[in-house]
Order: structure tokens, then sequence, then C-alpha cells
């Protein structure tokens, strides 16, 4: 079956030979894909997270100023873990207020989650999660003394595609998968 229009922006459709009055055949078409399971949104989500490289990271400072920003991130342990400066404004923000939220996908396939945020000197990270960092994105900050990892840990993770996947959209409740 196919999705999307039933014919192309600024068209319309034509009728077959026969000239004006002629029968007019539309083929209907839904507007979604069928909505997947949980379990399959589950396993969706995973398979995101472990070969995704890049998300947007929310975070808002003291004064209340928000900020956006994309980092790379290797899923590690249950849990993201990124880079960044230490003087960055993520990671002050992060620092003073470890409610984040992280943002992985397009507008038609969302990965949200709302998550806690500890910030770590890149000499205090252990090893094996580094390495599986550097490994994954190519560069490794550990030891260097500006750089600091953020580490995120889910609470709650919502995944939707389109409109008829947002009831039951909440796969993780309270840091623990309800899926």
């Amino acid at each position: 079956m196919a999705y999307g229009r039933a014919y192309a922006p600024g068209r319309t459709p034509r009728a077959r030979r026969g000239g004006p009055g002629a029968a007019v055949t539309l083929r209907i078409m839904s507007p979604f894909p069928p909505a997947r399971d949980a379990g399959l949104r589950k396993r969706d989500a995973l398979r995101r997270l472990e070969a995704d490289e890049d998300a947007w990271v929310s975070s808002v400072s003291d004064d209340g100023t928000p900020a956006l920003v994309p980092l790379s991130f290797v899923w590690y342990g249950e849990r993201l873990l990124m880079a960044t400066k230490r003087r960055n404004p993520t990671a002050r923000n992060l620092a003073a207020r470890p409610e984040s939220r992280v943002a992985l996908g397009t507008t038609r396939d969302v990965v949200l989650a709302h998550c806690t945020t500890e910030v770590l000197a890149c000499d205090t990270l252990p090893r094996d999660a580094a390495d599986a960092f550097a490994a994954k994105l190519g560069w490794d900050p550990y030891g260097r003394a500006t750089w600091v990892y953020l580490r995120f840990t889910p609470r709650r993770l919502l995944v939707w595609r389109e409109a008829n996947e947002l009831p039951g959209r909440e796969l993780m409740r309270d840091g623990s998968w309800i899926v």
C-alpha cells in the first residue's frame, strides 16, 4: 500500500480518455503508515539510539534562558554519553540544573528523552565508556581538562512517527521500560 498524496501538489487528477465528463479514477491513500505496536517502537528507538550520532540537547540557565544545541553521542549502558567544552553554556546549565531533554530523529520519526544529566570531568568517566565514545565518534576527549562528558540517564522516553502513534508513545517511565 502506498502512503501520501493521491497526486502531485498543484496537479489535479485527469479524466481518462473520453473528454469532459468522463469518469475519474482516484486512488484513496492513507495519510499515515499503520501505527507500530509498542514492541516495534522500542526496537526502532533502540536501533536509532545505537546507530544515530547526533541529537538535540535542551537546557536552561539560572536566569531561565533556554539553550538548544546539537551534540554527538553514544548510547552506552542505557545512557546517552556526549562531550562538550567545560565553559560552554550547555555544560554550565546542566551542572546547575541537571534536567534536560534530548531529541533524536526527524519530525516524522521522533525519539524524545526526558533525562537527568551528570557533568563529569573528562578523566573521571570509566575508561570503557570513554573508549566506546571514541570508537563510535572517532575522537577522544578523555583526559582533556577543558572538556567534560555529559551523561544523560533517560527517566521518560517518548517515541512516535505520526499522529496515529501519539497515544501510547510513552515507552519508559521513571527510568524503567514499560514495554
